[in-house]
């Protein structure tokens, strides 16, 4: 995909669309307030990065010939999940003073997030010569995006606590990203 417009809106539309990332930053947001979940930014980037580096310049050709190791890896990642959202679930109702969102737990999520697949193989234009533009233009996208859901996350904090239901706010991102979870291994399972 080399038109950069067209490049920017699929960027966008792909990182805005909700997911397991996205409801991490939200959640951080939400419990920890939009300075304190800043630096899970930096920990989406660099797993984004890893990600699409790995699948775009080694990996890609391999996940498309072998049906079996896309489903092995949805599977991982779908029991990684399901743990995190049992640990987001418990720690929120331990301690909201605490974060419960860590920029490690961002960084593997990040890492194994579908949607990496996606932009390497579909979006980032790794068979030209130029791409690498693309892939900063990329990192400068998912920073605004990432900072949009911290946002929408702290702002839905602020509003819960002001009905005294801040402990909502780690239980509806745990549920969240446990439906994630049983949507990426109970789908494929379905075909």
């Amino acid at each position: 995909m080399q038109d950069p417009v067209l490049f920017a809106l699929t960027v966008l539309l792909i990182l805005g669309t909700p997911g397991p990332t996205n409801t991490l930053l939200a959640t951080a947001g939400g419990t920890a307030g939009f300075r304190r979940a800043l630096p899970l930014v930096p920990a989406e980037a660099a797993g984004y990065l890893i990600s699409i580096l790995t699948i775009g310049l080694a990996l890609g050709p391999v996940i498309a010939s072998a049906p079996a190791v896309a489903m092995g890896l949805r599977l991982a990642v779908g029991a990684y999940l399901a743990w995190l959202a049992v640990k987001l679930w418990r720690r929120g109702a331990v301690d909201l003073s605490a974060v419960p969102v860590t920029p490690r737990q961002v960084f593997v999520t990040t890492l194994l997030n579908p949607k990496a697949l996606v932009l390497a193989l579909g979006v980032i234009p790794f068979g030209t010569p130029g791409w690498w533009p693309y892939l900063l233009g990329f990192l400068g996208l998912l920073v605004g995006v990432a900072l949009g859901w911290i946002a929408i996350g702290a702002a839905l904090g602020r509003a819960a606590s002001a009905v005294g239901q801040a402990g909502l706010v780690p239980r509806v991102g745990a549920a969240a990203v446990g439906a994630f979870a049983v949507v990426l291994v109970v789908v494929p399972l379905l075909r």
